[in-house]
């Protein structure tokens, strides 16, 4: 919840997708792909776009109540009154880096050098938000951090801000879904370090290492000749049981015929339903898994609805 320069993603390589995907792209899809690689632009959907417009109408809305009314302004953003609007909040910390004003759970902090409270990889880029000029931009950026909701995960938050005076007043919001472009570059990242270390990956995945899970994406791996789950970027108490174990309202995440499928095909995609890491809803997943030597790793992206629909 603290403005953050912006910064540029970092780069993993090309993707290794399944092969039945790279069957079934179109060149429109190829160049997507390409684009969230290598010039690091993230898919928007509609319900992210309207989360950004909604973010920097409250921003607008805050400086020019600033500007007419002065520092009186600075009491009204931190009550639970016309700058808290569902999720979103403002928040206002002046060049100094002392918390003036906040909405959100950050009201805390008013008073105090929020510098004490920020991991030191951000800092830096903290600073350099703070040395902007004082003008009309509003500028954006993305970063890690905690979400009430989010049981100890990080996620990707989307900030707005704008400096009026010695103050930067700013507006994020959480991204609502990763994308299957998203889901396809983790798996990548996973691949790739259980290739390199299989026991130390899995060790990671199970620790929330946020190499291998963001936002609602995580990895998990099964054992092939075992089939249990010896690692789940999610639910700790899911490794060391069987497939078969896990029938409930939710559905197996995968079959038997499918670890059969991924043995021959080296890759496969499966449909099913299971719980949300953030709302703990029941929702409709679609996996992208591929075989490493004796394990099959996965990753999978929550469908949203109007996805569905489209199918």
């Amino acid at each position: 919840m603290f403005v953050v320069f912006i910064a540029i993603l970092d780069n993993t390589g090309p993707l290794k997708y399944s092969y039945s995907r790279i069957k079934r792209m179109s060149l429109n899809w190829a160049v997507r792909a390409f684009a969230v690689v290598f010039l690091g632009v993230f898919a928007i959907t509609a319900q992210a776009q309207e989360e950004s417009r909604k973010a920097r109408e409250l921003l607008t809305d805050a400086v020019e109540y600033y500007k007419e009314h002065g520092d009186i302004a600075l009491a009204a953003i931190s009550r639970q009154g016309e700058f808290v609007r569902d999720d979103l909040y403002v928040f206002v910390v002046n060049t100094n880096g002392i918390m003036l004003a906040s909405g959100g759970p950050s009201v805390m902090l008013i008073g105090r050098d929020i510098f004490n409270t920020i991991d030191d990889e951000l800092k830096p880029r903290f600073q350099q938000a703070l040395d902007l000029p004082p003008g009309a931009e509003i500028y954006e950026s993305d970063y890690p951090w905690g979400h009430w909701n989010s049981r100890a995960r990080k996620l990707t938050k989307y900030v707005y801000f704008q400096r009026v005076d010695d103050k930067i007043f700013a507006v994020g919001h959480y991204q609502p879904r990763a994308n299957s472009d998203e889901a396809l570059e983790l798996l990548n990242v996973a691949v790739e370090a259980v290739e390199k270390d299989a026991r130390a990956t899995f060790n990671a995945i199970n620790a929330l290492d946020e190499r291998f899970y963001k936002d609602d994406l995580y990895v998990f791996v099964i054992e092939n000749d075992s089939q249990r789950i010896v690692a789940h970027g999610s639910s700790l108490r899911l490794v060391g049981r069987n497939l078969g174990a896990l029938a409930n309202q939710a559905g197996r995440p995968i079959k038997s015929d499918d670890l059969v499928q991924v043995n021959k095909q080296g890759a496969i995609e499966f449909e099913y339903q299971w719980e949300h890491p953030i709302t703990g809803e029941i929702e409709n997943k679609h996996a992208f898994a591929r075989k490493v030597g004796n394990y099959l790793v996965a990753v999978g992206y929550y469908r949203p609805s109007d996805e569905e629909q489209a199918d």
